[in-house]
């Protein structure tokens, strides 16, 4: 049935018939309220009749600036299911990225709490004058008018459903070497997302799955929230990462999977599960299938400790904005998965291309390249760079070099723009960061290039160290001798108090070339 829906409102409402006291949502922050499908579907119809009277026509972009929540969640969803355009702005962005992203979006209305209205005043005084504030409270509902809203839901202005092609979420990219820019995905796009998450880890309505990435990023979006909208399951949300919190938030409300990204990881072993017992572990291990990791790619070391540690299958995936995330997935056991790799292609079609634009063979390296019902539309206001990122064929490229081996799974070895050429050899910096990754003081690494007048480029890192925990600049760099060779080996390693980072958690090592 639901390969027949072609919008976020048809799945809503198809639940809301199906099973309409089965509970959608569970939010953390706010006393574990809960939310049953039927109640799903009132609360965005609901929020499709605010946006009318609110004069926001349909296929127009509305946006929120909120911390994870109850209503957030809501947003995100009712939005879509009004046939708006929802665009969740970054609340880690610096002003100036924030200033474009609301000028450029051209969004009429943005949900923004106190909190944020005030971190972000000089933003919210240069936006365009067609641009509204909506003062939100998450613990008393939007608009602080929740009871008003209430009597008029007979009135359902949730008037056209849309398209399989209507615009669903703009979301902005991180903007690491440039402006941000805005990816467009329809609903189809958004749909194939949470279906591609689902049947790579064959998610069903008994699933219960622990969101505790930020909701302004696609992962949280698309692998949590659709990948439950989709497979009928649970969602719980948690307002941010607790590593204090965590396991108990596993154990209290039974989930059975979660989403996190490498930082998680490390921070979680770093934790070691303080504070929780063996017998809530136990209990945990018996309900959790697996955890699931993105977003970054994570180090073969750091996937094995945390398995070790804590006795739980680690699913290492990769996803991209452009494609809704989700597009490699290692297998569920008992079949076989690899360290170090992000997986095999479910859902769509994956390739890796040489130069000239040919098909590589098996285990060269090359240029990722996705296709399918996941792919983005294109880039909000710039069809330039839309056109350049397909080729003629309908691929995505993706930036990543990566190879495929034999058994048809993929292995990323870096951003074509991250690439560093050392005296015309080509050095992947992910090969620097897993051996950096070996060492158990070592948090987070990340090797990069920099302007060499007798090399070209020369090869350097930096890494954070876990709490409490030491080692030298030294020790590191014969570490990385002895295991890469003099040539490849870092010049010079500095150790700093923590690399810099995108929202989702993936580190931003371009940043450390300036």
């Amino acid at each position: 049935m639901l390969s027949t829906m072609q919008s976020v409102r048809e799945i809503i409402d198809h639940g809301a018939i199906t099973h309409p006291d089965r509970v959608f949502l569970l939010a953390t922050e706010s006393g574990n309220k809960q939310c049953t499908w039927l109640e799903l579907q009132q609360h965005s119809q609901q929020i499709s009749t605010l946006l009318e009277e609110e004069n926001i026509n349909e296929g127009e972009t509305v946006s929120f600036i909120l911390d994870n929540g109850y209503w957030t969640t809501l947003l995100l969803l009712g939005v879509m299911y009004s046939n708006r355009v929802i665009l969740a702005l970054n609340a880690l962005s610096g002003p100036e990225a924030l200033t474009y992203v609301t000028g450029h979006s051209d969004a009429k209305l943005i949900f923004a709490n106190q909190k944020y209205q005030e971190k972000f005043a000089s933003v919210f005084k240069q936006l365009p004058q067609s641009t509204r504030i909506v003062s939100t409270d998450e613990n008393l509902g939007i608009k602080k008018g929740l009871p008003d809203l209430l009597a008029k839901a007979s009135e359902n202005k949730a008037r056209n459903i849309p398209s399989a092609d209507d615009i669903a979420i703009l979301m902005y990219t991180s903007g690491t070497t440039g402006k941000p820019k805005g990816v467009l995905l329809s609903h189809k796009n958004v749909i194939a997302g949470g279906r591609n998450t689902a049947v790579a880890h064959n998610l069903n309505e008994n699933d219960s799955g622990m969101c505790v990435l930020p909701l302004f990023h696609i992962n949280a979006q698309m692998v949590s929230v659709m990948g439950a909208l989709y497979s009928g399951g649970k969602l719980v949300v948690a307002p941010k990462f607790s590593a204090s919190k965590f396991w108990h938030d596993m154990a209290e409300f039974e989930c059975t999977w979660f989403s996190i990204v490498p930082t998680i990881i490390s921070y979680l072993i770093e934790n070691n599960a303080e504070g929780v017992s063996s017998e809530i572990m136990s209990q945990i291990k018996s309900h959790v299938r697996f955890g699931r990791s993105a977003s970054a790619a994570l180090s073969p070391a750091k996937h094995k400790a945390f398995e070790e540690r804590f006795g739980i299958h680690i699913i290492e995936t990769m996803g991209l904005t452009e494609t809704a995330a989700q597009i490699l997935s290692n297998p569920l056991p008992p079949a076989k998965s690899k360290y170090g790799s992000p997986g095999k292609a479910y859902g769509n079609e994956a390739k890796i291309i040489n130069d000239d634009g040919t098909d590589a063979t098996v285990n060269n390296i090359g240029e990722l390249m996705i296709r399918g019902d996941n792919v983005m539309q294109g880039y909000y206001k710039n069809p330039e760079v839309t056109a350049s990122t397909f080729n003629t064929d309908g691929w995505l490229h993706t930036g990543d070099l990566a190879y495929e081996d034999q058994d048809g799974f993929f292995f990323i070895t870096g951003r074509l723009k991250e690439l560093i050429i050392k005296g015309g050899e080509n050095i992947a910096p992910r090969e620097i960061d897993d051996i950096l990754y070996g060492h158990p003081a070592v948090l987070e690494a990340a090797a990069f290039g920099i302007d060499d007048e007798h090399y070209g480029q020369e090869v350097m890192a930096s890494v954070a160290l876990c709490p409490g925990m030491e080692v030298s600049c030294e020790e590191l760099m014969e570490m990385c001798v002895d295991k890469l060779g003099k040539y490849k080996a870092p010049k010079q390693i500095s150790i700093l108090t923590e690399l810099p980072k995108g929202p989702s958690g993936k580190i931003q090592r371009l940043k450390l070339s300036t």
